[in-house]
């Protein structure tokens, strides 16, 4: 099948060199000139602009969005629609809030473009392993870009969870429980990782947890990988950042009345980890200096 790939980052890059190997014609556009040349070295066909890469094209076209969600999208998108005509189909594999999911379906439909929302999950071992893709898409549209999913996917890793905005909001959603699984992977190895009385090594028992163990998983593999290489975890600052998924989560939790303690706590415990010193905790650390006398730390 033949197609366009917009941004060739580490996800879009990586989905590239797959789709290659799995017999795909594929048009290639990035900022970067260097990427594109990477790529065309690799056998994708390189384009100087997003005009350029249309225009390699055969009718009905698929492109496929894959830049930062936000305003790199919403400009992709609107800089496309004039170079595309009724039946063609964009597809937005980045990790973008459904609601703007829903509302660019709507407004391509009004020009006769489809919208397919894939909200991928790989990371930067799906090259290798395969990108488990959860589609948004009307049955036509998903049915055009089938080919593309099954070449990116491992076997059973795509599924067509409903209309525009579906795949969006199910990735969203598998973002907020990546949060919390995280986190509790996070806490208990730090309470390992404190003890006074044992000394644990955390790769052994990593690598144990994952031979058998009720808690074993993808993600402690990944524990067992990094502790193997620094089993302090000392070349690294326990900043941790969030691109936004876990907030829409709890956002969309609440909007719904629905209960999600665990999701939430961890979403709070990335936003404590990028304060150096904790203004709450000082106000706490006062406070119970006032009201009872408690021993502070002085800075």
């Amino acid at each position: 099948m033949q197609l366009a790939m917009i941004g060739l980052g580490r996800m879009g890059g990586n989905m590239v060199e797959r789709l290659l190997k799995g017999g795909h014609e594929v048009v290639v556009y990035d900022r970067s000139e260097e990427a594109v040349r990477a790529h065309v070295a690799k056998g994708a066909r390189g384009a100087k602009d997003l005009a350029d890469a249309c225009r390699q094209l055969a009718a009905p076209r698929v492109v496929w969005i894959m830049v930062p969600a936000g305003d790199a999208v919403e400009s992709t998108i609107e800089a496309l629609v004039p170079l595309l005509a009724k039946g063609d189909v964009v597809v937005e594999g980045g990790n973008s809030n459904f609601h703007d999911s829903v509302r660019r379906a709507k407004r391509l439909e009004a020009a006769g473009i489809g919208f397919v929302d894939s909200g991928t999950s790989g990371g930067i071992w799906g090259l290798e392993n395969g990108y488990c893709l959860m589609v948004g898409a009307t049955p036509e549209a998903f049915r055009r870009c089938e080919p593309v999913f099954r070449t990116l996917a491992p076997p059973d890793g795509y599924a067509h969870v409903g209309p525009p905005g579906a795949g969006h909001f199910v990735k969203m959603v598998h973002n907020g429980i990546e949060y919390g699984l995280l986190q509790a992977y996070a806490e208990g190895f730090e309470i390992l990782h404190a003890s006074k009385e044992f000394s644990i090594d955390l790769h052994q028992v990593s690598a144990l947890w994952n031979r058998g163990s009720v808690v074993r998983s993808w993600l402690n593999e990944l524990a067992e990988r990094a502790f193997s290489a620094d089993p302090q975890l000392s070349a690294l600052q326990g900043y941790v950042d969030d691109s936004g998924e876990g907030r829409w989560t709890v956002q969309t939790a609440m909007d719904l009345d629905v209960p999600a303690p665990v999701i939430t706590l961890a979403l709070l415990a990335r936003f404590r980890s990028r304060q150096t010193d904790s203004f709450g905790a000082k106000v706490i650390a006062a406070l119970r200096n006032e009201f009872g006398g408690h021993a502070v730390k002085k800075a």
